[in-house]
């Protein structure tokens, strides 16, 4: 279980400090999704970079609890896998040796079993026969399912997306997703997924929220029933999508539910 408490995060500048994230709490219990909508500028980044602790934050507390025994967050305590907008790729190392690196420094790999392992994953994601090459050989979307073999590769305890698709092509993106969504059901990380797309966030995460563009933090929160669904015909997913939207547009919290 991932717990954030009361977490406020402030940037320094000549103008004095800057909130961008102010007194966030929630929870996330272990093997959910959680796709976290938001206007540009409201703090989605900022929380992802804060837990792959690249950031630290003025206060609160970030705490990974798993088996009844809760610790602080932490990149040297925990796996954390991050998939960014920008593939995150070496541009002087190979797939395979981007993909086995995180294990590496963490000390962890294992040849056999990792092999094994960057094999099947490799497969899953058709990315098989560009495993010697090097990243500016690749297209976007090889890049970026390059990335999510590498995230998962780690087996991550807590596994962070900023954009991951943002950049790709409908139709890339598209496959992208039904090809990421298949391999995370394999393991089934504890997840948050960044996205300005509500399409995106409702097919990929079965717990659905809006951050504040003031407050930098969450206004509204739900189940989302359409998880793993592709364009469902169904007229309340429409309802779902008109929901998210205009929470994304609207100051005000709204009380709206498509449970």
């Amino acid at each position: 279980m991932l717990i954030i408490n009361d977490l406020s995060i402030h940037y320094k500048s000549k103008q004095g400090d800057n909130p961008v994230i102010c007194h966030l709490s929630f929870q996330l219990q272990e093997g959910e999704s959680l796709a976290i909508l938001g206007p540009s500028g409201c703090g989605k980044s900022t929380l992802i970079n804060a837990l792959a602790g690249s950031l630290a934050a003025e206060s609160g507390t970030m705490e990974f609890a798993a088996r009844d025994q809760g610790y602080p967050l932490s990149p040297k305590q925990h796996k954390i896998g991050l998939i960014p907008q920008n593939c995150g790729l070496l541009p002087w190392k190979t797939v395979r040796e981007n993909c086995l690196l995180p294990l590496k420094i963490r000390k962890e790999y294992h040849k056999n079993k990792h092999t094994q392992e960057l094999n099947r994953l490799s497969k899953a994601l058709n990315i098989q026969d560009i495993l010697n090459k090097y990243p500016n050989e690749l297209s976007g979307g090889q890049l970026q399912r390059s990335a999510i073999a590498r995230a998962f590769l780690l087996e991550p305890d807590l596994l962070l997306m900023d954009e991951p698709f943002s950049a790709l092509d409908e139709i890339t993106r598209a496959e992208a997703r039904e090809l990421f969504l298949r391999v995370w059901k394999y393991q089934k990380p504890t997840t948050i997924l960044v996205t300005h797309s509500i399409e995106e966030a409702l097919y990929l995460g079965n717990i659905l929220s809006v951050m504040d563009a003031q407050g930098g933090n969450i206004k509204y929160q739900k189940n989302n029933p359409y998880f793993g669904q592709l364009y469902p015909d169904h007229a309340d997913y429409l309802t779902a999508k008109q929901i998210l939207r205009q929470q994304l547009v609207t100051k005000e919290e709204g009380m709206d539910t498509f449970e």
